[in-house]
């Protein structure tokens, strides 16, 4: 099956089928609404399209209006996941700044949002929808409900596999709470909706919880290489793994670099080698050869319409004086995002200078951001684009939708893991040896030794818009202090210190008033 036409197959088919209200969405989705609930899960290809919403949810929208029943009426344009994501993890960095004065953006680079952020109240109310998605399958796909459906055979082991992956999909969406929010509303299955107010999680025992679940479905998921693209198999287990681990510190209080080495490593060894060429990463071809992406979320600029997602970063960060049909949107180009200095800057220097990351446009720009209000204060970040690796569009009907999917893990991110990791255990050889695999694939000159400091920004030349700089930051102390400044941190054109509870976005305060079981985050 074509994965980038599987996240929207039968999400118009499910929507009423699943527990919504509406079948009226902006995106083209076919076929028509013809399953009933009867038979929509008799069997695998029933339960497949019950699937392809679990996934589809992290790459579409939700209707605008009072019929929005997916996210309770928030706009559309704000209820993309990645939009939302992308936001939260660059907006606040080195890495990225906006000029647009939309509801909440301003927010993110001057630090000082609320409990009242737009964006932020999209992000948690869109991961609590698809752990949701995700609850209604598992809840549906259990020995249990197989057998009182009379499924057996091949069928069942299909749907056991299904399962599995809606388990992973679930905990990469808490994972994504425990990042951003530290301590959200926890339900699962057998949680009863509507029932009772959820109860809230500590940060610590929801680390304790995704850490179960990755282990408990990693034999349940298919091995490596053996699920359909775009779909979650043991890899993208041991990378999730790997990447818990590695923030294990900020989630609990206590390191865990072993195990974030031990996961990384069973993912290289599942064998993704880096691709050739680090440009066809990000291109509107990238879901074709891909050997370096373990899991994606799948963009088709005909069939997945919305401007979140590879639309939303390539738009934002091209304008109409850049000519956007050379990124493969001629309708496109709407000059929000760029870099700070602090992000090229990286790329300067003789040991830098072949590296093939530096993608900026510095035309009509200056290095220097000097006001937030203007697209050409800072570098317009030119890596992700809407052309193929044979420089045509990518699939864009009316020239303006991304047909490139965004990778959410790939095996460059393992080496780096073990590059930390690695170092905090005092393997330095190790260390060096995995930092200078992505090194020479960058074409950057292959180091002799590293610090924790070089990591660190190796982590930035090789990730910059991948939504992973906030965490870093985090992780390593840089985020709030005075320690380490860019431009416009904070709001203050040199930089400042903000207060160390910005570490941890606040739960919406919306929520916090409805649900009495919730404690809002220390400082909000």
């Amino acid at each position: 099956m074509d994965m980038k036409k599987f996240q929207i197959l039968g999400l118009a088919v499910l929507t009423c089928v699943v527990c919504l209200s509406s079948c009226t969405k902006e995106l083209n989705r076919n076929p028509p609404n013809t399953l009933t609930p009867a038979n929509a899960l008799s069997n695998a290809a029933g339960y497949k399209t019950f699937l392809a919403k679990v996934y589809g949810s992290f790459a579409l929208t939700s209707s605008t209006g009072p019929g929005n029943t997916d996210l309770a009426g928030i706009d559309a344009g704000t209820s993309d996941f990645l939009r939302l994501y992308w936001n939260a993890e660059e907006l606040p960095t080195d890495e990225a700044a906006c000029t647009w004065n939309d509801p909440g953006v301003p927010d993110f680079h001057n630090m000082n949002w609320t409990s009242n952020n737009v964006i932020l109240l999209g992000l948690y109310v869109r991961s609590i929808y698809q752990i949701t998605v995700a609850n209604q399958f598992i809840a549906q796909s259990s020995d249990a409900a197989l057998s009182s459906k009379g499924i057996s055979g091949e069928d069942a082991t299909n749907i056991r596999y299904f399962r599995a992956e809606a388990r992973f999909l679930r905990a990469y969406q808490y994972w994504v709470l425990i990042n951003e929010f530290g301590n959200p509303p926890f339900v699962d299955e057998n949680t009863p909706i509507g029932a009772t107010l959820p109860k809230q999680i500590s940060r610590k025992a929801l680390y304790t919880y995704i850490q179960s679940e990755l282990k408990a479905i990693d034999p349940l998921l298919m091995a490596p290489h053996k699920n359909e693209y775009g779909r979650a198999d043991q890899a993208a287990d041991w990378a999730l793994q790997a990447r818990l681990y590695l923030n294990a510190q900020v989630y609990t209080g206590t390191a865990d670099w072993a195990d974030a080495i031990t996961y990384a490593q069973k993912v290289i060894a599942a064998g993704y080698p880096l691709m050739t060429n680090y440009a066809n990463l990000f291109e509107a071809d990238n879901n074709l050869n891909n050997t370096e992406v373990i899991l994606s979320i799948n963009y088709d600029g005909t069939n997945t319409q919305n401007y979140g997602g590879t639309t939303f970063i390539i738009n934002s960060s091209i304008s109409s004086q850049m000519i956007p049909a050379s990124f493969g949107l001629p309708n496109g180009g709407w000059g929000g995002n760029r870099a700070t200095q602090s992000l090229p800057t990286l790329f300067t220097g003789s040991s830098e200078s072949g590296d093939v990351r530096n993608l900026f446009f510095s035309k009509g720009h200056t290095l220097n951001m000097d006001t937030l209000q203007s697209f050409t204060s800072g570098y317009a970040a030119t890596k992700f684009t809407n052309e193929t690796s044979a420089g045509v569009p990518g699939n864009s009907t009316g020239g303006v939708f991304a047909s490139t999917d965004f990778p959410l893990f790939r095996s460059a991110e393992a080496y780096l893991i073990i590059a930390e990791a690695a170092l905090h255990t005092g393997d330095a050889a190790t260390a060096l040896a995995a930092y200078n695999v992505v090194r020479a694939r960058a074409h950057a000159t292959i180091a002799g030794s590293i610090t924790l400091q070089d990591v660190l920004d190796e982590r930035s030349r090789e990730f910059y818009w991948e939504a992973t700089r906030r965490t870093d930051l985090i992780r390593y102390g840089l985020f709030t202090t005075g320690t380490y400044l860019w431009a416009f941190k904070g709001g203050v054109a040199n930089g400042k210190s903000v207060e160390d509870f910005r570490n941890l976005y606040p739960i919406p305060s919306n929520d916090v008033t409805a649900n009495p079981n919730l404690t809002q985050n220390t400082g909000y």
